[in-house]
This record gives structure tokens, sequence and C-alpha cells, in this order.
């Protein structure tokens, strides 16, 4: 609902279906993909405690809360509007683009884009998609191991410093992600190579750099197939 570093919304078509009940995301952020699925019992979990406060706020508003925040303008500070602490976090995200934090003033892009009326009552009209769900403040470490989809998108080995909380072990991550019961899909790119990566698709960056987007999967996809020199 918000743009968030990382975000999967320009490739999250291209990721498998979820073939099970429940979909979990151990690194949550925007959570695109278990958004494209709302309906399945979804369970976000994030080591970055503003991301679930956010969603958590998220969850208990209805659009009427929403549509009625102060509308975002280029270079106003939120902390010198009259706003509740979730509000402040909600709107810092909002005041960036694919941010990884809060900001306090807004940038002139996003007072453009999120300063229409269409944007909030974008995000009011999906509120119901995530009454549902389930968060959780913690490590992915910490989530029992159970059958459902497990869409695991962590800070990526190369390019993920920018997150808060980045700090990750690659080869512990690879063996917990093989050990998960039910389909287990993991994020990265090619550059990285603490699973056996399939490239994906071709991304072209905030800097105008290219990479491509990889794929790890235990179940067997169209991607297994494809090399990377074809990118």
């Amino acid at each position: 609902m918000w743009s968030y570093y990382g975000s999967k919304s320009r490739v999250v078509h291209l990721y498998p279906k979820p073939v099970e009940d429940k979909i979990i995301e151990p690194f949550a952020g925007s959570a695109r993909y278990a958004l494209r699925y709302w309906q399945k019992e979804v369970l976000l979990v994030d080591k970055y405690d503003v991301v679930i406060k956010v969603w958590k706020y998220l969850q208990q508003c209805s659009p009427g809360d929403i549509l009625g925040l102060p509308k975002l303008t280029t270079g106003m500070e939120l902390d010198k509007l009259p706003l509740a602490e979730e509000e402040r976090l909600f709107l810092g995200l909002l005041a960036g683009v694919a941010s990884t934090m809060p900001r306090n003033k807004v940038s002139a892009f996003s007072g453009e884009q999120n300063g229409r009326k269409n944007k909030m009552k974008n995000i009011a009209n999906q509120l119901h998609k995530i009454k549902h769900w389930e968060f959780l403040h913690g490590s992915y470490e910490e989530i029992p191991n159970q059958r459902a989809t497990w869409f695991i998108d962590p800070p990526y080995e190369f390019g993920g410093h920018a997150y808060v909380e980045s700090d990750i072990n690659f080869v512990v991550l690879a063996e917990w992600s093989r050990n998960r019961d039910g389909q287990v899909i993991v994020c990265e790119n090619t550059k990285a190579a603490w699973m056996d990566f399939k490239p994906m698709a071709r991304m072209r960056g905030a800097n105008r750099d290219h990479t491509v987007e990889a794929i790890w999967s235990n179940l067997p996809m169209p991607y297994d197939f494809q090399q990377t020199c074809l990118f």
C-alpha cells in the first residue's frame, strides 16, 4: 500500500502462484505478494518494528480514517502536524519514494503522487483485504515451521544495506529456507550465490543501472530452464 525499497510491485505477477492455504512473508516490507493473494490466510513478519506498527495501524483503520489524513504537499514537515504516532509513521513512509524508513519532510515527487486524492482512495479501498491478516514483530528464525507458501524476500546480499535491519547470515537463511514445510519462494538477484538462484526478470534500478531479479523455489518452475545470458 506504500512505496518501499525493494518492493515487488513491478514483478509480483512473475512469481509462482501460492499453492498452500497460508502465505508467510518473513521479511514483510510492503508485502506485495500477500496483497496479490490477499484472500489467503496471511502472516507478515518483520524485524523492523515500524513495518509491523504501520500494518497493524492500517488493519484497524476505516476508509474514512485514511481519507481524513492530511493531504501531503511538497516540503510539508510531519512533526508539525497533530498526528498520532502510527499516523506519522504511515505518512512518513508515503513522504518518500522507495524509502526504508519514515521521512519527516515530504519530497517533491511524493507531494505530487501522495497528495492526490485517488492515491489515498486506493489505499482506503484496499483496507478490507488485510482485516484477517496476522502480524509479528521479530526475526524470521522465530516463526514456527508450518505448511505454507513461504515468500522469502530478504534484504539482498548486494544492495540490501539500505534497510534498517539488514544484518543477515545468508548461509543460515539458505538452510532455514530449504527446511520450510510447503512451497518456498526465495527472492534475490543474480549477483547472489547463497542459493541456486535462477534468473527471472531484467530490472532497471533507481540509479539507471540494470539488475536481474532471480528466484529459488523448492517446486518446479519455468525459470529452471532459463540462462542468465538471456538477460
